[in-house]
């Protein structure tokens, strides 16, 4: 039972480790439009996400499939100590591949952002919890 309660929390972590503080698709939502965004920047924006794209989801699979290791790991019966340590450390690994890459890409859109725009942005950031933005105050 114990050994379920771990396995449970460490893969309940996966939803919140995989992203950077912060971090949303907001160049796929309507928040986008908010920002007054240039030609250029959309271009930009548009080229970087692209540029991304095909290792981000390699990465991703890598992480799903340490996820699933792992599990196989701390399902055996007797667990063996080392495969399973082995297991968790490529897990950790590869969280930290995803993480490295979403924040290399985050950090890439930022340049393309003016400092006004980037305020705008963290303004509408979604709460922790939420998928959309945060909502806006309507003039009384």
């Amino acid at each position: 039972m114990l050994r379920f309660f771990a396995l449970a929390l460490l893969l309940s972590s996966t939803v919140f480790g995989q992203m950077p503080k912060g971090f949303y698709a907001w160049w796929a939502k309507p928040v986008v439009k908010n920002l007054n965004l240039s030609q250029t920047q959309k271009l930009q924006i548009h080229n970087t996400v692209q540029q991304f794209r095909v290792h981000l989801i390699d990465v991703r699979a890598e992480v799903a499939k340490a996820e699933i290791n792992l599990e196989e790991q701390f399902n055996r019966d007797p667990v063996d100590q080392q495969k399973a340590n082995e297991a968790i450390e490529r897990l950790i690994a590869a969280r930290t591949d995803l993480t490295r890459t979403l924040s290399q890409m985050s950090l890439k859109l930022r340049m393309v952002l003016t400092e006004q725009q980037w305020q705008e942005l963290q303004r509408l950031r979604p709460m922790p919890g939420q998928d959309s933005p945060a909502p806006t105050e309507t003039p009384k």
